[in-house]
């Protein structure tokens, strides 16, 4: 597999928006500081690191979308469900720093 291959969806903001309103679970993998910041509306807060140390210590849907700053953080994410079983994965390519420039909605914890 190449690194411009992935067995994720690698998405942008407007496919992301679509996904949310059809009702696709968001996992924000941003640490607390950057959660309190504001956060897509309905979004689930997992920080990465806590993945990365106990990956069965969390469920996931198949479909989830994952989502950090940009994109890099999600990917890692993504392939961790992958890893886990989850289906369909989404990286929401663009990541919160996207959504709100498109002027879509975030709302703080």
């Amino acid at each position: 597999m190449t690194m411009s291959e992935t067995a994720y969806q690698d998405l942008k903001v407007d496919d992301i928006k679509r996904l949310v309103e059809e009702g696709h679970e968001v996992v924000d993998v941003r640490e607390d500081w950057e959660w309190q910041r504001g956060h897509i509306p309905g979004a689930r807060h997992v920080v990465l690191a806590s993945i990365l140390t106990d990956p069965t210590k969390h469920q996931f849907k198949d479909g989830t979308i994952f989502q950090c700053e940009i994109g890099e953080r999600s990917a890692v994410a993504s392939e961790m469900a992958l890893a886990l079983g989850v289906k369909e994965v989404i990286n929401f390519r663009g990541g919160i720093k996207a959504w709100r420039e498109a002027g879509l909605p975030v709302e703080k914890p």
